[in-house]
């Protein structure tokens, strides 16, 4: 009889002390971490800031398609006279058809200016065109286009930092919830066998137990004891690693104290109804939005806009240039002319390298550098698919073996229930006792591992998916 309200007064004393320890812990929850570390980690506002430094660049490209203005102004004095005076204003306005327009204003005066110069006040507007090289694509349209690409690219370069910075963070919790889960195993074992310790030592006073018996009682109490403490060191460097990832505004790190624990849900809930979709989804979506995969189109597409950029330095460089005359600064009032008949200004530029084995050579790289890109890229995909292969059949397995070890854990508690009964009836010996309740631990100690697994092998199908963001 005193031994049954002995057992249940360790039953509602243990109750009193999980309760207490609820009321005065703060539980942080797996969501509410990811949702600090995408916030306000360091790295994850790194990543933001590549898109920003793209964009910054793309506006930087821009600028070469701007009108620009240009003054002139020279002008010579000497023994008293005038010799010229130069004065040149001129708008130029490159297009994306690679046509730049221009327009400007000149007053040439003085008594030795060049015969070339016209004298006086005229204006002009004129029109630069490429007819071959440049005529398609030049260095300006390039630069632009590529800056596009790397806009978009810099967002799938984003993801792909956030998708690695989550899986490590999912990695640091769930370590940090198994951590915390097993020192609370070892707590309530401790605190049990210290209630089994007393309770043989009274009965050993009382004459109903041998001596051997406090020993074997203490020693099972002890070995608790001992893993209770490595436990307790494991926990407090899974909860320094966990505290990496955690940071406020005004990057200012946060520690994590003893106080703040992990959700527990999680060790009872069912992992044989936990739906995983078919594998053929997971690649499909692989293949299809993976931020590296994407990464390596947009480059290729880069490199695509490069390699018809150095198709025009294979053609030969034609250069057509005319500008409307006009006396005075009314330059509309030539546009009324013919153009080809008075007051005007033609010019034609020709180059052509021969044999053009720079030309030739830059595009042969171009092409080399498509080919290497097209591989890189075929490697990749297969990587990321066999990873997500290993990860599924990973996922799919620990579900069985979680289910296997729920059953097994169930046996090994039923005989030592049963052990238990035995004992206190006095029908068998304490060794045996503590021999199940090992194997209890034991057993209970693999499940969390396996259903922690379960969780970091989860999150490793979503990271080699590329779905973590």
């Amino acid at each position: 009889m005193k031994k049954g309200i002995l057992s249940l007064l360790i039953l509602c004393l243990s109750a009193c002390k999980a309760l207490h320890a609820q009321d005065t812990l703060r539980v942080l929850a797996e969501d509410e971490f990811i949702a600090i570390v995408k916030q306000h980690h360091p790295v994850a506002k790194q990543a933001g800031l590549l898109v920003d430094a793209a964009r910054a660049q793309l506006l930087s490209i821009r600028g070469n398609f701007d009108p620009v203005v240009f003054l002139n102004n020279d002008q010579k004095t000497f023994d008293g006279k005038n010799y010229y005076n130069y004065t040149n204003a001129e708008l130029g306005v490159p297009t994306w058809f690679g046509v730049e327009l221009y327009a400007g204003l000149e007053n040439n005066f003085g008594d030795f200016i060049n015969p070339e110069v016209s004298a006086s006040r005229t204006s002009y507007a004129g029109i630069s065109l490429p007819l071959l090289k440049d005529l398609v694509l030049d260095k300006r349209r390039a630069a632009l286009q590529q800056g596009k690409l790397f806009t978009q690219q810099s967002e799938f370069e984003r993801r792909t930092v956030i998708n690695d910075l989550l899986f490590d963070a999912y990695k640091a919790y769930w370590s940090w919830a198994r951590d915390y889960q097993l020192l609370m195993v070892l707590d309530t074992t401790i605190f049990l066998n210290e209630a089994r310790y007393e309770l043989v030592r009274i009965s050993f006073q009382q004459g109903d137990r041998a001596a051997v018996d406090t020993t074997e009682a203490l020693a099972q109490l002890q070995n608790f004891q001992q893993q209770r403490e490595e436990a307790w060191l494991k926990f407090r460097k899974s909860t320094l690693e966990l505290s990496t990832f955690l940071w406020l505004q005004g990057n200012k790190p946060v520690y994590l104290s003893e106080r703040v624990v992990p959700d527990t849900v999680w060790t009872a809930q069912s992992f044989t109804n936990f739906k995983v979709d078919q594998l053929s989804n997971w690649l499909t979506q692989t293949v299809t939005n993976h931020p590296k995969l994407q990464q390596i189109d947009f480059k290729l597409q880069s490199l695509e806009v490069e390699r018809r950029l150095k198709f025009q330095n294979l053609l030969p460089k034609l250069d057509l240039k005319y500008n409307f005359l006009q006396k005075g600064y009314n330059v509309a009032n030539s546009f009324n002319a013919n153009f080809f008949e008075n007051n005007y200004k033609f010019g034609l530029n020709a180059i052509i390298p021969i044999p053009n084995r720079s030309g030739i050579g830059d595009y042969r790289a171009a092409r080399i550098k498509i080919k290497s890109t097209e591989l890189d890229r075929s490697f990749t995909e297969l990587n990321l698919e066999n990873k997500v292969r290993f990860h599924y059949n990973e996922v799919l397995n620990l579900q069985k073996q979680i289910s296997i070890y729920e059953n097994a854990y169930r046996n090994y508690m039923r005989l030592f229930e049963a052990e238990q009964l035995k004992f206190s009836l006095g029908e068998t010996t304490l060794f045996l006792l503590n021999s199940r309740e090992t194997k209890v631990l034991e057993a209970k100690q693999k499940l969390l591992e396996l259903k922690v697994k379960f969780y970091q092998s989860f999150a490793a199908l979503n990271w080699a998916t590329g779905g973590l963001q």
